[in-house]
C-alpha cells in the first residue's frame, strides 16, 4: 500500500489475507518488470477491434435480415448500449490492475488465487479452442484457391508454417507482434471499408431499395442474442496487459474507441448490404456481403469480399498469437506450470517458450478440424468470464485497488458492473443444461487441479 498526498492509505496490491502461490511484489513482480511496455492507446484499440471483427460479418446481415428486415440497425444499436455497460467494466477493471493476464489478473487480484485460476482456465481454453476453429476454418477458405492445402499432408504443414510464423514475429519482440496486428486490422477493414465506400452509391437501386419484412420475423431481443457474440473478444486484446503502456489511461480509452468504431463499421455494412440488395439479402445466409458486392461491383469485387474473408480470419489469429500465450506466461508466473513457461527472453523481453508452445498446441487442434462443435461452450465459458470480470470491477473499485495511475472513473460507476452482470445473466439463460454440465466439469476439474497444486506445494 502506499499513500496519497491527502493522507489516505491508498490499496496498490492484493489483500495480504488471500492466498496466492507468488504474491505481488514478490517474483511475480519482478517478472512483470522484465516485460516491455510497449502497446500503446493506438496499438490496443487495433487489437481489440482486430479480434471483435473476425469473419463473423461476412456472414451476419444475411442472418439479422432475415430476424429484423430493415430495422436491423436498432438491434446493432440495443446490442451496442448492452455492450457498453460490459465495457466500461472492462475500463474500470483494466486501469486499476496492470498485471498480465488480463481478465484472470483482474479476478485474480480482486478474489485470489482460487477464483483466478478458475477464470484463467475457463479463457484459456474457450480462446483455445475458439482460434483452432477460426485457422482450421481458414484452411478450409484457402482451400477454395489452393485446393492442395486441405489434403491430409498439406492441411498440417500449412498450418505449422503459418504458427511457426506467427510465433517468431512475436518471439522477437512485442512491438513487432503489436506491428503485425495493426497491419492486420488495416487489410482485414479494407474490403469492408471498399463494400461500405462504393456500394452506398448504388443503394436504393434495383434489386435494392425495398424495405421488406424478412420471411420469418424475429424479435430484437432474439437478435440481440445473436448480434452480441459480434462484440465478444476484447478479453484476448487485454491478455498482454502487462506489456501496456499507462494501462490506467490506455485501457479505457482503447476499448471504448473500438466499440464506438465497431458499432459504426456494423451498421455501415448492414446498411449497404440491405440497401444493395432488399429482400433478398437475407436469403445470401453463406457470402451476403460477395453476393451484394457482386451486384454492385460484379465478379471482381466479389473476389475481393471472399478474399476478404480470409484475411479477417488469418487477422484473428494473429491477434490470438499475440495475446492468448501470455495466460500460459501468467499461470506459470503464478505457480500453476513450470517455471520455464515464465521466462522472459532477455533481449527480447518477450515470454519466449510460452508463445512456442502455444504455436505448437493450436497447430494440433486445427489440424484435426474437430472443434466447430465446442463453438456454443467456448461463447457460454466467455461470458461466465465476463461476469467474473464485471464482479471484479466492482470489487476493485471498492477497495480502493490501484496499480499505477489514476483509474478510471465515471458516473454511477459501482451500478455499471452490475447492470453488466444483469445482461449477460439473460444471454445466458439461453443456454442448455447440458452446456452447462459441461461448463461444471471444466471448472470441477480446474479446481481438483488447483487444490492439488495447492497441497503439493
Amino acid at each position: 500500500p502506499s499513500v496519497d498526498p491527502d493522507g489516505r492509505l491508498r490499496q496498490t496490491a492484493r489483500m495480504p489475507d488471500r492466498p496466492s502461490p507468488a504474491p505481488l511484489g514478490g517474483a511475480a513482480a519482478a517478472q512483470e518488470a522484465r516485460l516491455e511496455r510497449a502497446i500503446g492507446v493506438r496499438q490496443l484499440t487495433a487489437s481489440v477491434i482486430n479480434v471483435t471483427v473476425g469473419a463473423g460479418i461476412f456472414a451476419l446481415p444475411a442472418l439479422v435480415a432475415a430476424r429484423m428486415g430493415s430495422d436491423a440497425p436498432l438491434a446493432y444499436l440495443a446490442c451496442a448500449g448492452l455492450m457498453a455497460f460490459v465495457v466500461a467494466s472492462f475500463a474500470i477493471a483494466g486501469s486499476r490492475v496492470s498485471l498480465t493476464g488480463g481478465i484472470y489478473a483482474y479476478a485474480e487480484v480482486a478474489f485470489g488465487s482460487y477464483v483466478g485460476f478458475l477464470i484463467g482456465v475457463l479463457m484459456w481454453a474457450g480462446a483455445v479452442l475458439s482460434v483452432s476453429s477460426v485457422a482450421s476454418a481458414l484452411i478450409d477458405a484457402a482451400g477454395a484457391i489452393l485446393p492442395w492445402v486441405t489434403t491430409s499432408v498439406g492441411r498440417p504443414l500449412t498450418l505449422a508454417a503459418m504458427f511457426a510464423v506467427l510465433a517468431a514475429v512475436n518471439v522477437r519482440g512485442v512491438r513487432r507482434g503489436a506491428g503485425l496486428v495493426e497491419v492486420m486490422t488495416v487489410l482485414k477493414l479494407f474490403p469492408l471499408l471498399f463494400f461500405v465506400g462504393v456500394g452506398v452509391f448504388f443503394v436504393g437501386g434495383a434489386a435494392g431499395g425495398g424495405a421488406a419484412a424478412p420471411e420469418t420475423a424475429g424479435s430484437l431481443g432474439d437478435t440481440v442474442l445473436l448480434l452480441i457474440f459480434a462484440f465478444l473478444g476484447i478479453e484476448v486484446a487485454l491478455l498482454p496487459s502487462g506489456e501496456v503502456r499507462d494501462p490506467a489511461r490506455t485501457v479505457p480509452r482503447a476499448v471504448f474507441a473500438a466499440l464506438g468504431l465497431t458499432t459504426l463499421l456494423y451498421l455501415a455494412v448492414q446498411f449497404v448490404a440491405h440497401g444493395v440488395l432488399g429482400a433478398e439479402l437475407a436469403r445470401h445466409t453463406a457470402t451476403p456481403l460477395a453476393e451484394a458486392a457482386a451486384a454492385f461491383g460484379g465478379p471482381a469485387a466479389r473476389s475481393l469480399l471472399l478474399v476478404g474473408a480470409v484475411v479477417s480470419m488469418f487477422g484473428y489469429v494473429t491477434g490470438d498469437m499475440l495475446a492468448t500465450p501470455r495466460m500460459l506466461y501468467a499461470f506459470a508466473r503464478d505457480g500453476f506450470l513450470p517455471a520455464p513457461f515464465a521466462r522472459v527472453d532477455p533481449d527480447r523481453h518477450t515470454p519466449a517458450r510460452a508463445i512456442g508452445a502455444h504455436a505448437v498446441l493450436v497447430t494440433a487442434l486445427a489440424a484435426s478440424g474437430s472443434f466447430e462443435r465446442l463453438a456454443v461452450l467456448s461463447n457460454i465459458a466467455l461470458l461466465s468470464v465476463y461476469i467474473m470480470c464485471c464482479a471484479a470491477a466492482w470489487e476493485l473499485d471498492r477497495r480502493g485497488v490501484q496499480q499505477g495511475g489514476v483509474p478510471f472513473t465515471m458516473p454511477g460507476r459501482r451500478i455499471v458492473p452490475l447492470v453488466a452482470i444483469g445482461i449477460i445473466v439473460w444471454v445466458l439463460s439461453y443456454a442448455t443444461a447440458r452446456e452447462f454440465a459441461v461448463l461444471g466439469l471444466v471448472l470441477a476439474a480446474a479446481s481438483a487441479a488447483y487444490w492439488l497444486r495447492r497441497r503439493g506445494s
